[in-house]
């Protein structure tokens, strides 16, 4: 018996692969499945199933890719409505995977057809649990995502039903997977861990304490944000089909010579480049917005990126399929290619490039007593920022930045640092107030990590405030 997770950092999320008797299943699979069907031939075994725990608003699933490739049946729960071939379980319905039982427990809440699968391994015993967006570790799934006509508190009802039901009643020791682990948008405050078991979540876990549905409902309801605005795109994605990656990486990887590349951009294309963002700020085309592969691509590029807008890369060389395969995962297919040679070409044509200055946390605790005309611009999100703030900063979080009716408020005549927690958010954020005009811009090296650090630069922090 195998089950392995298969988990990716960038968009904390966790896929599985299970394997008995020369057949294998895979769960919530990520949409560029050549890595499914190289495990399943280096193991000898035949994809049989696809499992979805529910529709995924954060990413765009490989159910049909691998499918088309595999020949393999697509399984959705009970509730489920979508736009191609699938097989939808019965609740309790059993599927057999070699000499492995797989049943299908239908646990809405997250979404309407949310449903979890329980493993049986060879001898009968209940072995782990696949809990999608139902269950996390130390947190449970939004009630808020894609729920068609249902509020969060009907959704957030059914949650505590299937929770109750469904999961408080599996052994202590069955093992707990999960859809995500930390820093997924997908639930409020996920734990560290991408796995546990039922008995730790049920001493842990805060979703599972001894409550009233009311209470229940409140609890997971209160404190919810605003989820990536990519969310909403992707479940209808998930549900209505998609372009094939062999179609989208056709196009996204024709190498494209400078004279090429400006002709596209002149067409309309919005330039993209992934290099590291402390490469990014020492030059790049003008007019470029900087995400670095190195950070939560995917996610931030899902945010900001509109999905109907024809792109370019520039990437580091022998970073172009990785680009583009990133931004396959969130729906971003509209790549028409990348520069070829990269920044080293576009220099070498003798094109002009642009920077954004790079400043020490020390430099802005120099500058701030004696410019007047500086603005601390604090791209953190609001928690972030509320929980403490450099003195008189502004927060423009960089999820708003590409709404010029929210840029227009950061005023263009003062000096702007620009900060975020550690430094990846705010070379975005430079570069996308850069593209819109604003130059007088300083990126604080090591963010607000680093300025918290200095006793000379004046920090708010909400005791304070209440003073």
């Amino acid at each position: 018996m195998t089950v392995e997770q298969m988990y990716t950092s960038c968009l904390s999320e966790a896929a599985y692969f299970i394997a008995s008797n020369g057949e294998a299943a895979v769960i919530d699979p990520l949409r560029d499945v050549d890595v499914y069907i190289n495990k399943a031939a280096d193991q000898g075994v035949k994809i049989k199933y696809i499992f979805e725990t529910h529709f995924h608003a954060d990413f765009v699933s490989g159910h049909l890719e691998l499918a088309e490739k595999t020949g393999a049946t697509i399984v959705y729960g009970p509730q489920t409505n979508a736009k191609f071939n699938f097989h939808m379980a019965k609740d309790g319905e059993d599927f057999a995977i070699g000499n492995l039982k797989l049943k299908a427990l239908h646990t809405p809440g997250h979404t309407l057809e949310s449903t979890s699968y329980l493993l049986y391994d060879e001898s009968g015993n209940p072995y782990c649990v696949f809990t999608g967006d139902t269950l996390f570790v130390g947190d449970v799934g939004r009630p808020d995502l894609f729920s068609g006509n249902l509020s969060k508190e009907e959704l957030a009802g059914y949650l505590y039903d299937s929770l109750q039901r469904k999961i408080k009643t599996l052994p202590d020791n069955v093992i707990v997977y999960p859809a995500h682990g930390p820093g997924s948008s997908c639930g409020k405050n996920l734990g560290p861990n991408t796995y546990s078991t039922i008995g730790e979540q049920k001493e842990s876990n805060y979703a599972l304490q001894e409550m009233t549905k009311e209470e229940f409902i409140k609890a997971v309801t209160d404190g919810l944000t605003t989820p990536p605005a990519y969310f909403p795109i992707n479940a209808r994605i998930n549900k209505e089909g998609y372009s094939s990656m062999d179609e989208v990486m056709k196009r996204a990887m024709q190498p494209l010579d400078v004279t090429a590349f400006k002709q596209k951009v002149d067409d309309g294309a919005w330039i993209l480049d992934t290099r590291n963002a402390g490469v990014f700020t020492e030059e790049f085309v003008p007019g470029s917005i900087s995400i670095g592969l190195e950070g939560r691509f995917a996610e931030w590029a899902g945010s900001l990126l509109p999905f109907d807008q024809p792109l370019v890369l520039v990437t580091e060389p022998g970073k172009e399929e990785e680009s583009a395969i990133r931004l396959s995962r969130v729906g971003i297919d509209n790549v028409q290619g990348y520069l070829d040679g990269g920044i080293a070409a576009w220099k070498a044509a003798g094109e002009d490039v642009d920077m954004i200055i790079d400043i020490e946390a020390e430099e802005l605790a120099m500058d701030l007593p004696h410019d007047s005309k500086l603005d601390v611009i604090d791209v953190r999100k609001p928690s972030e920022f509320d929980a403490a703030h450099v003195k008189g900063a502004q927060n423009a979080p960089l999820d708003t930045l590409m709404d010029p009716m929210n840029v227009a408020l950061i005023d263009t005549d003062t000096n702007l640092y620009v900060h975020c927690a550690g430094g990846y958010r705010s070379v975005i954020a430079a570069s996308l107030l850069k593209r819109q005009g604003y130059h007088n811009l300083r990126n604080v090296l090591g963010g607000f990590g680093k300025i918290k650090e200095l006793k000379n630069i004046p920090i708010v922090q909400p005791q304070q405030q209440k003073i």
